[in-house]
């Protein structure tokens, strides 16, 4: 093995160990902690949340950081130096290149919509996110030429983008005024709580398909013509997987 190889295989193992510590904790923020803060009193509030919820979202938002910054990396290294992406390299262009790499663009767009009115219908933004991700993945896979690998790992990183984006200029900042005005007894502006929480629900519903595309964009075993409808499909499945796993923990009880 030469040593970019080495270095591939550490950061792979990085990238899926701080994965872990920040999908974990977005899972417990969602299915646990959410439901368990809703039982407490206003005194037991001001214990727990201040105490809890800044050491809790220390992990939480350097284990995005740092997922997404190894995620990087392994883009550059394995598809750009390994020139794998494209189903055939000898048709890469200068505009399949500035696509592979625009989805650093893509969680400003994704936050343009989801604070436009168009938000306000969680039903409506939801059908219209899911029709723009498939055009994007059909563009790549038949304008642009991106093999199976290619754009698989493509959506990966576009979502993975997203859920960062949320965390370090959504979730983190509101969060820190959150904690503070439980901690002092003057409660956040609403709006600021539901921007926290709706962001750190799309984060929810993204990440399912977002560990597929993790596992499954090294591996052409399903690599076809069609194979891209079969990624919107997992999206679809993966959001539906979510809603059920919502619905779930608003059951669970304390003993």
């Amino acid at each position: 093995m030469q040593v970019m190889d080495y270095i591939s295989l550490l950061f792979r193992w990085f990238h899926i160990v701080w994965g872990i510590v920040w999908i974990g904790l977005l899972y417990f923020f969602n299915w646990v902690n959410g439901p368990f803060a809703a039982t407490m009193d206003g005194d037991t509030k001001k214990k727990v949340i201040p105490e809890l919820m800044p050491r809790a979202l220390f992990w939480f938002r350097w284990g995005a950081a740092y997922t997404w910054i190894l995620g990087i990396f392994l883009l550059y290294l394995v598809f750009e130096e390994g020139k794998v992406y494209l189903s055939n390299p000898a048709s890469g262009s200068a505009g399949s290149i500035f696509l592979f790499y625009s989805f650093l663009i893509v969680p400003f767009i994704y936050d343009m919509l989801a604070k436009s009115p168009l938000a306000k219908n969680p039903k409506v933004f939801t059908a219209v996110g899911f029709v723009l991700i498939c055009a994007v993945v059909y563009l790549v896979q038949s304008v642009f030429g991106f093999g199976y690998r290619g754009y698989v790992i493509y959506t990966g990183a576009m979502f993975g983008s997203m859920m960062a984006y949320n965390v370090w200029f959504r979730i983190w900042p509101n969060q820190k005024i959150i904690i503070n005005g439980v901690k002092t007894g003057v409660p956040a502006d609403p709006a600021i709580v539901a921007t926290a929480g709706i962001r750190s629900k799309h984060n929810t519903y993204l990440s399912v398909p977002l560990l597929w595309m993790m596992i499954n964009s090294h591996s052409v075993a399903m690599a076809s013509d069609y194979a891209w409808l079969i990624l919107c499909g997992i999206i679809l499945f993966g959001w539906f997987v979510v809603m059920q796993m919502y619905k779930r923990a608003g059951k669970v009880k304390g003993f």
